[in-house]
């Protein structure tokens, strides 16, 4: 997709300038909030949409103003969208047999597809005496026959239970990387997308936030929407000010000290002396701090709730600092301050007990930093350069920024 933009008869702006690509044999997962453009997107590769701008194309063919029929792509809805009357054998050989192809070419197709997706056993069944995990595989199966240029998913698992997508999720991953064919799947499940996707594409308010690998999305967010968005629970995000020393932090009441690994880890830091920026923490990145790690480096509150959840506890604490609230958008005009509750991941076997006071080491190499005007990340040095690194060339900045933040340039 390069420079995409969809805007609809009565004005509304769907999608703005989206360059994405889709390298062959990569799975790259769209996801976002409800309504932030991520089906359009798909439905415009698909030919279902019309573009206003920009161009599709699809290996070294432009295909912006092919009709879907001939854009040789396959997509898998939803619904599943199977015919009740017809066999499983017939449902998956529809399209081929549309195409007028042989009849021995459909059955070959239609036998290896089966065979891949476990549904040899099923097919002269209708779709009414399957389960919906067998309904979906038939619906892969219908979009496996065509042997297509692309694979365009939209939200195929949002109807299964929880147990089913777990295991659906599995095989659409394993069947993708036995067919290697270029896919592009669509979820508002964030851990799909975490769990699927060789990159990850977030969308909001029909703007590509930031698309890259799961691990780079998750610890180096491109914004304030991206921190927000991805993780559950989300990142503690704090309104900060830089001392003009450039030697502390403060949040609120509590004072962090800055060490020269996070000064290290994020050299942009230094244009923010005396200035605000906004700290983010994941929750597993908080350790608790004992004995001679109980710091100035570290955060401390009052417990306000425990939640267990089998193998680790969230332990919910206020920190007396406002937190930042994005309220699910991406706009600088509408974060706002929340409450000042943080959260911190812990092992299971560590005691808490409700109002105890707690003190909590921050992960230096693992806090994000960002601008609160423009909700952009400030750049990040890769953390396993030396603590020394806060000296970094601007040329050095540089690259790294433009790796952290590469959005739409993808």
């Amino acid at each position: 997709m390069d420079d995409v933009g969809k805007i609809y008869p009565n004005g509304f702006h769907a999608l703005h300038h989206i360059n994405l690509e889709v390298a062959d044999g990569e799975f790259v997962v769209l996801v976002g909030p409800s309504g932030c453009g991520k089906t359009t997107a798909l439905r415009c590769v698909a030919g279902l949409e019309d573009v206003t701008e920009g161009t599709v194309v699809i290996g070294n063919r432009e295909v912006t103003d092919v009709a879907p029929k001939d854009r040789n792509i396959a997509m898998v809805f939803q619904s599943y969208a199977l015919y009740p009357n017809m066999s499983v054998r017939q449902n998956i050989g529809f399209g081929l047999r549309l195409r007028r192809m042989p009849k021995d070419e459909v059955a070959k197709r239609v036998d290896e597809a089966a065979r891949i997706l476990g549904l040899t056993e099923w097919l002269d069944r209708k779709p009414a005496q399957l389960s919906g995990g067998q309904r979906q595989r038939v619906a892969m199966g219908r979009a496996i026959v065509r042997e297509p240029d692309v694979f365009l998913m939209d939200e195929p698992l949002s109807n299964l239970d929880a147990k089913l997508r777990v295991q659906m999720r599995g095989e659409i991953v394993r069947i993708h990387q036995r067919l290697g064919v270029a896919s592009l799947y669509v979820t508002h499940d964030q851990v799909e997308a975490m769990t699927m996707g060789d990159r990850v594409a977030v969308m909001n308010a029909g703007v590509l936030q930031q698309c890259d690998t799961p691990e780079v999305i998750y610890n180096q967010p491109s914004n304030l929407f991206v921190a927000d968005f991805m993780g559950s629970p989300p990142m503690n995000l704090f309104p900060a000010v830089v001392s003009e020393d450039l030697h502390s932090l403060q949040l609120g009441p509590q004072t962090l000290a800055i060490t020269d690994t996070l000064l290290g880890a994020t050299p942009e830091l230094r244009r923010y002396a005396g200035h605000e920026v906004v700290l983010g923490i994941r929750p597993e990145y908080l350790r608790v701090a004992q004995g001679e790690d109980a710091r100035s480096s570290t955060i401390s509150g009052i417990v306000k709730m425990v939640e267990v959840l089998g193998s680790e506890k969230l332990v919910h604490f206020d920190t007396g600092a406002p937190m930042i609230d994005m309220m699910g958008t991406s706009s600088s005009e509408r974060v706002g301050i929340g409450e000042s509750s943080c959260i911190a991941r812990v092992g299971i076997d560590l005691p808490f007990t409700d109002n105890s006071n707690v003190q909590f080491e921050l992960s230096a190499t693992h806090v994000c930093f960002f601008d609160p005007e423009t909700t952009q990340a400030l750049s990040r040095l890769d953390s396993t350069k030396s603590e020394g690194s806060a000296a970094a060339s601007n040329d050095e900045r540089s690259e790294v920024k433009t790796q952290a933040s590469a959005g739409n340039e993808d």
